[in-house]
């Protein structure tokens, strides 16, 4: 049997369609353990950091290819 690829970021959105077929359940296990040991309050502090970092950042130009 082939392996599926499929574009996860885009065919998950509304969660995982290929279940226990699914190449990534490695980061859903982490994933589901980084939500269970970290407060919300820290999800929130991590996001402000990486949003503070990111405004700081000189922007990416991103030239289309001729």
């Amino acid at each position: 049997m082939p392996e599926t690829t499929i574009d996860c970021a885009t065919a998950c959105i509304n969660g995982c369609v290929l279940g226990d077929k699914c190449p990534n359940l490695e980061y859903k296990q982490e994933s589901a353990k980084f939500i269970q040991e970290t407060s919300l309050d820290r999800m929130l502090e991590i996001a402000e950091e990486r949003l503070k970092k990111r405004m700081n950042e000189p922007p990416k130009w991103v030239y289309p290819e001729e």
